[in-house]
């Protein structure tokens, strides 16, 4: 499902112009991603959670000039679902 799709769907079930979902769902987007890069995790009751995840550092190689090489330690923006939504979809592969 792209977010075409979504919006679609959602002006669909509401009644509320493209126009206006589109618009909605990309301030949504930009308020997660704002939130996310001051390092503020975004809870959504039921639904799930964006958070910022720390990557620690370690050493990885480079396998063509078999070197190896340090990635730094770093944040990363993740999605953790709610159990209540993992549950759905476990239920509904059944």
């Amino acid at each position: 499902m792209t977010k075409a799709d979504i919006v679609n769907e959602i002006s669909k079930n509401t009644g509320i112009e493209k126009a206006t979902v589109q618009k909605t769902v990309e301030a949504f987007m930009e308020t997660v991603k704002d939130s996310l890069v001051d390092g503020k995790n975004v809870y959504l009751r039921g639904f799930g959670s964006f958070i910022v995840k720390e990557r620690a550092e370690k050493t990885a190689r480079n396998i063509s000039k078999n070197t190896t090489i340090i990635i730094p330690a770093h944040n990363i923006p993740a999605f953790k679902p709610a159990k209540t939504f993992v549950n759905q979809v476990k239920d509904e592969v059944k």
